[in-house]
């Protein structure tokens, strides 16, 4: 076993002191009221790869004890999503609600051992009875009522005879502990609202840190892996299994949050984005949601590469974007066909070149894999040359095209800048005229001069014009933003660049939608899965080819 990681070690170790009489098992629980995001994703691969280490089963529960947010769209988006990441676990689908009468059943347990009592606090009230962290909380004055009127308003709490917040069940631990957690924390809550998958039969439903220990035992989870802020949580946790008197309970364990620079992973601030109309939606690519980033482009072999790279995280860890950028490169340069794709298009003339003439030039897909093999381009009198590759009067250093200026066009010919277009009301370019070199074709071996600058092109009358989607972040900053902050005073306005009728080769087309490319200098691209369409394609940029940790 390759044990690198700290939590595979720390489970070896007290597996060789006190194993478990049954096979390994962990778990992941998502609560359905929102998408998978890029921090899910670590949280996934920790649960996954422990199992798998110890060839175990891997469980996806969800944690659907809230009807007030919960919905069957995100439970399906969650399966789909995990799924498609990589770690699949096929018949291995639980839900937390369909545990709903054995928890019922530990809490009235609970009561009956004089652990747990019926408040009738209000939520402010129990909120200044909780005390501070440097000051004991105080007991409940309904702390001492008996076990059998605690049964009795427990049971008319389930059959709805009070109002949402009239009345909570909490545990009896002590108000005085230094973990807020042990504060006396309530189990049980009214909430009378539809489930999605129970309807109405529930109008009270546990907490979190109350199903949580239960369900985990039901399901034989050996370990419960979670997020470090689950830490506190932890003496609550195996109070629940200690006083249900659970065999050979779950034990949990805590691994480090993984956050990004530059994004925001929070689910009820991505909730505030989406909500607020800021961004096109969860799958947004400019979001780090999982259907963000497969809208994009990213690949689940990227992701789970950008994981692995990580490694261990014990603690909370923000992790610079760029890593993820780099993941993907690596993962597409070598997988991807290069082409031409000229995003902001200038009109070539070749006054030389014989109208009516078209040739077929042969380009590589792609120079580092060789078994992608080639292609052929069409090629014409006139073609397009991105609006950045001419300057009227370059400075210095300097290589494209220019008037008087030779270049190399990819895989075609030398063409030299002899007159300049422009609008006579504008003054604006339009057009260049140039003249080619018939000698000078790639591949002809002729060697008499040389050029330093080659340059992207494509063929006006064999182009399919589409849009391409360039993107920023999203944000200026990945700080949690304050209560009831204006959004709009850190959105980058610039995060979404469109680039209308850019113009690409034909190769695109022909090959179908589906498909990655490589476009010459501008970096990785793919369609927009939700944009694009037979009569109109829509690319988004994945990444660009700059590879700013390389160079760290």
């Amino acid at each position: 076993m390759n044990n690198d990681h700290f939590m595979l070690k720390l489970i070896e170790e007290e597996l060789a002191e006190d194993p478990f009489n049954r096979e390994m098992c962990t778990r992941f629980p998502p609560e359905p009221n929102g998408y998978l995001h890029i921090g899910s994703a670590y949280a996934i691969h920790t649960n996954y790869m422990v199992a798998a280490s110890f060839g175990g089963k891997f469980h996806l529960r969800f944690d659907d004890t809230n009807p007030l947010k919960e919905d069957i769209t995100y439970v399906n988006a969650i399966i789909e999503d995990i799924k498609w990441l990589g770690y699949d676990p096929k018949e291995h689908i639980y839900y937390g609600s369909d545990y709903s009468d054995a928890i019922y059943r530990s809490a009235v347990k609970l009561i009956e051992d004089g652990k747990a009592y019926v408040c009738d606090l209000s939520p402010s009230e129990m909120t200044d009875y909780r005390g501070t962290l440097t000051e004991p909380g105080r007991n409940s004055p309904y702390r001492d009522r008996t076990v059998e009127e605690c049964l009795l308003l427990f049971g008319e709490m389930k059959a709805g005879a009070y109002l949402a917040a009239a009345k909570v069940l909490r545990a009896r631990i002590d108000m005085s502990s230094p973990n807020m957690n042990m504060r006396d924390p309530v189990l049980y809550r009214i909430i009378h609202a539809e489930h999605y998958r129970t309807g109405d039969e529930w109008c009270i439903y546990p907490m979190y840190d109350f199903a949580h220990p239960i369900q985990d035992a039901i399901e034989g989870i050996t370990y419960s892996l979670c997020s470090i802020e689950f830490k506190d949580h932890r003496p609550l946790y195996d109070w629940v299994l200690h006083e249900l008197e659970t065999p050979s309970p779950p034990r949990q364990r805590e691994f480090g949050r993984l956050s990004l620079t530059g994004v925001v992973t929070s689910k009820r601030f991505l909730r505030q984005l989406v909500e607020g109309g800021h961004v096109d939606g969860w799958d947004d690519p400019r979001l780090p949601t999982l259907r963000g980033l497969r809208r994009r482009g990213f690949t689940p072999e990227s992701i789970r590469r950008f994981i692995t790279e990580i490694g261990s995280i014990r603690a909370q860890s923000t992790v610079d974007i760029s890593l993820l950028d780099h993941c993907l490169r690596q993962e597409l340069k070598g997988t991807t066909v290069s082409v031409m794709g000229v995003l902001r298009p200038l009109k070539v003339v070749i006054t030389n070149y014989p109208e009516g003439q078209m040739e077929l030039l042969t380009i590589e897909n792609n120079s580092e894999n060789p078994e992608l093999g080639s292609r052929e381009v069409p090629f014409s009198r006139t073609i397009y040359v991105e609006q950045d590759d001419f300057m009227e009067s370059p400075p210095a250093g300097f290589h494209r095209l220019s008037p008087g200026m030779e270049v190399r066009l990819k895989g075609a010919y030398f063409i030299r800048c002899e007159h300049v277009i422009k609008d006579a009301m504008t003054g604006e370019i339009v057009e260049l005229h140039v003249t080619y070199d018939p000698r000078t074709k790639s591949g002809s071996g002729f060697s008499e001069r040389k050029v330093k600058g080659t340059i992207h092109w494509v063929s006006v009358e064999h182009t399919v014009s589409v849009d391409v989607h360039l993107y920023d972040k999203l944000l200026y900053s990945d700080a949690p933003p304050e209560e009831n902050e204006d959004w709009s005073e850190r959105l980058n306005t610039e995060s979404l660049t469109i680039l209308r009728n850019a113009m690409v080769e034909p190769y695109i087309r022909d090959v179908g939608i589906e498909h990655k490319f490589q476009f010459f200098r501008h970096g990785y691209f793919c369609t927009d899965s939700k944009l694009s369409s037979a009569e109109r394609l829509v690319f988004n940029r994945i990444v660009p080819l700059k590879d700013t940790w390389n160079k760290r």
